[in-house]
Protein backbone atom coordinates (compact mmCIF):
# COMPACT_ATOMS: atom_id res chain seq x y z
CA UNK A 1 0.00 0.00 0.00
CA UNK A 2 2.77 2.47 0.88
CA UNK A 3 5.30 1.39 -1.76
CA UNK A 4 8.10 0.70 0.73
CA UNK A 5 11.29 -0.73 -0.74
CA UNK A 6 11.56 -3.57 1.76
CA UNK A 7 10.33 -5.02 5.01
CA UNK A 8 13.10 -5.80 7.48
CA UNK A 9 12.25 -8.57 9.92
CA UNK A 10 13.88 -11.12 12.18
CA UNK A 11 15.32 -14.18 10.38
CA UNK A 12 12.72 -16.60 11.80
CA UNK A 13 9.98 -14.74 9.87
CA UNK A 14 11.73 -14.67 6.47
CA UNK A 15 9.86 -17.72 5.09
CA UNK A 16 6.48 -16.26 6.08
CA UNK A 17 7.31 -12.80 4.69
CA UNK A 18 8.60 -14.35 1.46
CA UNK A 19 5.33 -16.22 1.04
CA UNK A 20 3.18 -13.18 1.90
CA UNK A 21 5.10 -10.89 -0.48
CA UNK A 22 5.41 -13.29 -3.41
CA UNK A 23 4.68 -11.31 -6.57
CA UNK A 24 4.67 -7.99 -4.72
CA UNK A 25 7.26 -5.22 -4.89
CA UNK A 26 8.63 -4.91 -1.32
CA UNK A 27 11.78 -6.94 -0.83
CA UNK A 28 12.30 -9.22 2.13
CA UNK A 29 15.19 -8.03 4.25
CA UNK A 30 16.47 -9.49 7.49
CA UNK A 31 19.09 -8.80 10.12
CA UNK A 32 22.26 -10.81 10.57
CA UNK A 33 24.25 -10.78 13.83
CA UNK A 34 21.65 -8.47 15.33
CA UNK A 35 21.90 -6.38 17.41
CA UNK A 36 25.47 -6.61 18.71
CA UNK A 37 27.43 -8.07 15.80
CA UNK A 38 29.42 -10.13 18.29
CA UNK A 39 28.45 -13.55 16.93
CA UNK A 40 31.27 -15.51 15.36
CA UNK A 41 31.81 -15.09 11.63
CA UNK A 42 30.76 -18.70 11.08
CA UNK A 43 27.44 -18.09 12.83
CA UNK A 44 26.79 -14.89 10.88
CA UNK A 45 27.75 -16.61 7.64
CA UNK A 46 25.32 -19.48 8.33
CA UNK A 47 22.59 -17.05 9.33
CA UNK A 48 23.09 -15.10 6.09
CA UNK A 49 23.10 -18.27 3.95
CA UNK A 50 19.92 -19.58 5.59
CA UNK A 51 18.18 -16.21 5.21
CA UNK A 52 19.04 -16.10 1.50
CA UNK A 53 17.84 -19.69 1.03
CA UNK A 54 14.58 -18.77 2.79
CA UNK A 55 13.95 -15.87 0.41
CA UNK A 56 15.63 -12.78 1.89
CA UNK A 57 17.12 -10.67 -0.88
CA UNK A 58 18.59 -8.02 1.42
CA UNK A 59 20.75 -8.68 4.48
CA UNK A 60 21.31 -6.02 7.15
CA UNK A 61 24.55 -7.30 8.66
CA UNK A 62 25.64 -5.94 12.03
CA UNK A 63 29.43 -5.61 11.96
CA UNK A 64 31.59 -6.64 14.89
CA UNK A 65 32.04 -3.34 16.75
CA UNK A 66 35.04 -4.58 18.72
CA UNK A 67 36.88 -5.24 15.46
CA UNK A 68 36.29 -1.66 14.38
CA UNK A 69 37.42 -0.28 17.72
CA UNK A 70 40.52 -2.51 17.76
CA UNK A 71 41.40 -1.84 14.13
CA UNK A 72 40.87 -5.50 13.13
CA UNK A 73 40.09 -4.50 9.55
CA UNK A 74 41.11 -7.79 7.93
CA UNK A 75 38.65 -9.78 10.06
CA UNK A 76 35.87 -7.30 9.31
CA UNK A 77 36.70 -7.37 5.61
CA UNK A 78 36.71 -11.19 5.44
CA UNK A 79 33.40 -11.49 7.28
CA UNK A 80 31.53 -9.02 5.07
CA UNK A 81 33.21 -10.21 1.85
CA UNK A 82 32.29 -13.85 2.47
CA UNK A 83 28.65 -12.96 3.13
CA UNK A 84 28.51 -10.72 0.03
CA UNK A 85 30.19 -13.23 -2.28
CA UNK A 86 28.52 -16.42 -1.12
CA UNK A 87 24.94 -15.21 -0.72
CA UNK A 88 24.84 -12.95 -3.78
CA UNK A 89 22.33 -10.75 -1.95
CA UNK A 90 22.31 -7.04 -1.23
CA UNK A 91 24.29 -6.42 1.96
CA UNK A 92 23.70 -3.39 4.15
CA UNK A 93 26.51 -3.21 6.71
CA UNK A 94 25.32 -1.69 9.99
CA UNK A 95 28.25 0.13 11.60
CA UNK A 96 26.49 1.59 14.67
CA UNK A 97 27.65 5.20 14.28
CA UNK A 98 26.23 6.15 17.70
CA UNK A 99 29.15 4.42 19.44
CA UNK A 100 32.01 5.20 17.01
CA UNK A 101 34.39 8.10 16.57
CA UNK A 102 34.47 9.82 13.18
CA UNK A 103 37.76 8.05 12.40
CA UNK A 104 36.17 4.68 13.21
CA UNK A 105 33.14 5.55 11.05
CA UNK A 106 35.48 6.28 8.14
CA UNK A 107 37.43 3.06 8.70
CA UNK A 108 34.29 0.93 8.92
CA UNK A 109 32.75 2.53 5.82
CA UNK A 110 35.90 2.03 3.76
CA UNK A 111 36.30 -1.61 4.83
CA UNK A 112 32.70 -2.65 4.15
CA UNK A 113 32.79 -0.80 0.82
CA UNK A 114 35.95 -2.69 -0.21
CA UNK A 115 34.39 -5.96 0.98
CA UNK A 116 31.45 -5.61 -1.42
CA UNK A 117 28.63 -4.23 0.70
CA UNK A 118 26.05 -2.26 -1.29
CA UNK A 119 24.95 -0.06 1.61
CA UNK A 120 26.30 1.36 4.83
CA UNK A 121 23.74 1.77 7.60
CA UNK A 122 24.00 4.13 10.54
CA UNK A 123 22.52 2.20 13.47
CA UNK A 124 20.35 -0.59 14.78
CA UNK A 125 18.51 1.77 17.11
CA UNK A 126 19.61 -0.21 20.17
CA UNK A 127 22.52 2.11 21.01
CA UNK A 128 21.39 5.38 19.47
CA UNK A 129 19.71 6.91 16.50
CA UNK A 130 20.51 8.22 13.05
CA UNK A 131 21.75 11.80 12.82
CA UNK A 132 22.07 14.22 9.94
CA UNK A 133 25.77 14.63 10.75
CA UNK A 134 26.41 10.88 10.49
CA UNK A 135 24.51 10.55 7.22
CA UNK A 136 26.60 13.36 5.74
CA UNK A 137 29.80 11.70 6.97
CA UNK A 138 28.89 8.29 5.56
CA UNK A 139 27.92 9.87 2.25
CA UNK A 140 31.30 11.63 2.16
CA UNK A 141 33.30 8.56 3.23
CA UNK A 142 31.61 6.25 0.71
CA UNK A 143 32.27 8.66 -2.19
CA UNK A 144 28.99 7.75 -3.86
CA UNK A 145 29.93 4.06 -4.07
CA UNK A 146 27.52 2.93 -1.34
CA UNK A 147 23.95 3.76 -0.58
CA UNK A 148 23.48 5.28 2.87
CA UNK A 149 20.68 3.89 5.01
CA UNK A 150 19.74 5.96 8.05
CA UNK A 151 18.22 3.86 10.80
CA UNK A 152 17.57 4.06 14.48
CA UNK A 153 15.02 6.15 16.33
CA UNK A 154 13.49 7.82 13.27
CA UNK A 155 9.97 8.68 14.40
CA UNK A 156 8.77 11.77 12.55
CA UNK A 157 8.35 13.07 9.03
CA UNK A 158 10.60 16.02 9.91
CA UNK A 159 13.44 13.68 10.97
CA UNK A 160 12.97 11.56 7.86
CA UNK A 161 13.03 14.57 5.55
CA UNK A 162 16.20 15.95 7.16
CA UNK A 163 17.97 12.59 6.84
CA UNK A 164 16.99 12.25 3.18
CA UNK A 165 18.17 15.80 2.45
CA UNK A 166 21.49 14.92 4.15
CA UNK A 167 21.99 12.04 1.73
CA UNK A 168 20.16 8.98 3.04
CA UNK A 169 18.74 6.92 0.18
CA UNK A 170 16.86 4.60 2.55
CA UNK A 171 15.40 4.87 6.02
CA UNK A 172 14.97 2.07 8.52
CA UNK A 173 12.18 2.78 10.96
CA UNK A 174 9.37 1.10 12.85
CA UNK A 175 7.36 4.30 12.33
CA UNK A 176 7.20 4.09 8.53
CA UNK A 177 3.42 4.20 8.19
CA UNK A 178 3.14 7.06 10.71
CA UNK A 179 5.84 9.02 8.84
CA UNK A 180 3.98 8.62 5.55
CA UNK A 181 0.76 9.78 7.23
CA UNK A 182 2.58 12.82 8.63
CA UNK A 183 3.94 13.54 5.15
CA UNK A 184 0.45 13.33 3.63
CA UNK A 185 -0.94 15.66 6.31
CA UNK A 186 1.85 18.16 5.66
CA UNK A 187 1.18 18.07 1.92
CA UNK A 188 -2.54 18.63 2.54
CA UNK A 189 -1.75 21.57 4.84
CA UNK A 190 0.65 23.04 2.26
CA UNK A 191 -2.04 22.79 -0.43
CA UNK A 192 -4.47 24.70 1.78
CA UNK A 193 -2.10 27.66 2.12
Amino acid sequence: RYQFAAICIYPCYVPLATECLRGKSPKVSTVIGFPSGASTSAVKYYEAQEAAENGATELDVMVNLSWIKQGETQKLYQEIASICEDTGQTVKAIIETAVLTDAQKRLATEVVMDAGATWVQTNTGWYGGATVADVKLLKQFSKGKLGVKAAGQIRTYQQAAELILAGAARLGTSYSVEIVRQQNEKEEDDNLE
